[in-house]
Parts: structure tokens; sequence; C-alpha cells
């Protein structure tokens, strides 16, 4: 079991769901994607670098794109959600649209290609 895996199974159904979802269309642009850990949580990892974290809250779940850059540029579509330098927060009753999704995830695909 991946460390991925293992962190969804330690969640509440509803927010494993959510971020099964979103690992999922991270998948989908990124197969290549490998689970991992990166600044101690649970994370995909694209040419071993950080592509997209995963933190459950108390009252929030969290994705990090780890970039800043990726968060202000979808910002304009997350009126609504609170979002911090690397992180965008949101909750199972109201999910980060999927095209916002597939955005950070090419965003930060984009940022890991441009640095090699």
């Amino acid at each position: 079991m991946s460390t991925v895996d293992e962190y969804f199974a330690s969640l509440d159904p509803e927010s494993r769901d959510a971020f099964e979802k979103i690992r999922n269309l991270a998948l989908e642009i990124a197969p290549e994607a490998e689970a991992g850990t990166s600044y101690g949580m649970a994370a995909l990892m694209y040419e071993s670098k950080p592509l997209i974290g995963f933190r459950a809250a108390q009252r929030h779940l969290s994705i990090f794109p780890f970039s800043p850059e990726v968060v202000d540029g979808v910002s304009d579509q997350l009126a609504g959600f609170e979002l911090s330098k690397g992180t965008i927060r949101f909750t199972v009753a109201a999910p980060i649209p999927d095209e916002v999704i597939r955005e950070v995830i090419q965003r930060r695909l984009a940022e890991i290609s441009a640095s090699r």
C-alpha cells in the first residue's frame, strides 16, 4: 500500500472520496505521477518533485500544489474558497471544481518541466 493510500485509508469515507477524486483527476493528466511524501504529507510526485499534496484538518480539506504561483493562477476561479500561499482549502460539501483541479495540475506540471 502506498503512502497516499495509507493516508487516505486513515480518513473518514467522505474525505477519502474527495481526495480520491482529486488524485484520479491528477493521474488522468499525469499518469506517471507516483505516490510519495513531501513536507511530511501524502503527495503525488512527478519527476521526483511534489506535484500535489493532501491534508485533512478537522474542519476542512487542503490540497497543496507546492507553488504560490499556481494558487495565484487559479485564484480568480476560487471565489468562496480559503486560499493561502501554496494551499487551497475546501470542504466535502463545497469541493474544488474539476476544471480547477485540472488547471492546477497542468500549471504545476509546467513548472516542474520548466525547472529541468
